[in-house]
């Protein structure tokens, strides 16, 4: 059993745990899980990865808002 505490996150793992870091909602006794067996390239990639497709979605977002006709 301990092993299977041990063993690092996957790549997976650390963008689901990064996803929810940008909502802001984690328990604090998963959040003390996670954090120790977080790969901090993971981390570093998955977080550059959804402020990407973050600052993308606002970018389709403000299009299609002006492209309707609701911003004039």
């Amino acid at each position: 059993m301990r092993e299977a505490v041990a063993r690092p996150l996957s790549f997976g793992q650390t963008v689901r745990a990064v996803a929810w870091s940008f909502f802001g909602v984690r328990k604090g006794a998963e959040h003390e899980r996670d954090m120790a067996r977080l790969n901090p390239l993971h981390v570093i990639l998955a977080g550059i990865i959804g402020a990407v497709l973050f600052v993308l979605a606002l970018v389709v977002l403000v299009n299609w808002v002006i492209a309707s006709g609701v911003a004039r």
